[in-house]
Order: structure tokens, then sequence, then C-alpha cells
């Protein structure tokens, strides 16, 4: 969800920190699973809040028109689409609208439920199935785009993906 593996550590720390200090607030009225993808959700949302107020560091070493030290080696270059494709499917949701990207990764990367994920983000599951649907276009347009294969083909339901994401409800 934060994009960044140095953020998404830091979140995780925090939301394990709060579960070990709060777990006298947990009542039982969810599953305690649910609950904890809540404090992570929320953990993670304030480690994006944070990093916006954070200035950009700039690698001088990486910059565009740098070239690579030396070459590249065969086993590197049989795997090099795919890592491009996951570096831009990581820019693309890290794009996406907080909300948004919150609905997919719990849904397509942790594979919840509708249901965990309404109780889980606080909101009506209506909700969470457009914030999926709507998200999951703006992945597909952007993927797109660029001109990435890695823009998806099918949605993990199975079904194709609207481009302008106006499909009914499944």
């Amino acid at each position: 969800m934060s994009g960044n593996d140095a953020d998404g550590l830091d979140a995780t720390q925090e939301a394990l920190i709060t579960i070990a200090r709060r777990i006298d607030r947990f009542d039982g009225r969810s599953a305690f699973g649910t609950w904890a993808y809540r404090v992570a959700t929320n953990a993670c949302l304030d480690e994006l809040r944070r990093r916006k107020r954070r200035p950009e560091p700039v690698d001088l070493d990486h910059s565009p028109g740098a070239r690579p030290l030396g070459p590249t080696v065969g086993s590197m270059q049989d795997h090099a689409g795919t890592i491009a494709e996951r570096f831009s499917l990581d820019a693309a949701l890290a794009a996406l609208p907080d909300e948004f990207r919150v609905a997919v990764v719990l849904r397509d990367v942790l594979t919840l439920e509708y249901a965990e994920i309404a109780e889980t983000v606080g909101v009506p599951i209506g909700t969470v199935r457009s914030r999926i649907a709507r998200g999951r276009a703006m992945l597909a347009r952007t993927l797109a785009a660029d001109g990435n294969s890695a823009a998806p083909s099918r949605r993990p339901s199975g079904r194709t993906p609207d481009p302008e994401g106006m499909s009914p409800r499944p």
C-alpha cells in the first residue's frame, strides 16, 4: 500500500506497536484479523500522510540519463521485463488516490472479501465495490497509457476490464 519498502516496514512496525498497546480495546465485535487489518491500514495511511510532508530525496547516481556501470548479466536480462512491469505496476498503484489504492490492495493483493474490506475501512460494501472497480480501471488506463504489458488483460474476478468503469456489478 505504501509503494515503498522502507515506509511499509515503518507502517508495519507502528501497526504492531499499536496492536500490542491497544489489545485491550479489541471488543470482539469483529474478527481479530479484521481489527488488525484496520490498525495496519490506518498505520499505512498515517505513514503516507507523513511522507507527503517530507521532502523527496534526489538520487544523483541514478538520474534518468545515467548509464549503467557494467554489462547486464544474462539472467538479469531474462528478468528485466518482469522487473520493469513490477516497477510500472508499483508506480501506477502509488499514483492512485489513497482510498482506491487501499481497496485494490486489500482485495487484489491480500485477497480479503468485500465485507472484510468494508469493515476494515469503515465504509459500506457498495463503496468498497465502487472503489475497487474505479481503482482497477485507473490502473488499467495508466498501465495501458505507459504501453506496459503489465496492463491487466483480465480482472482477478475473471471478467474483462471495462475501460470506462461502467460495467454493472457482478
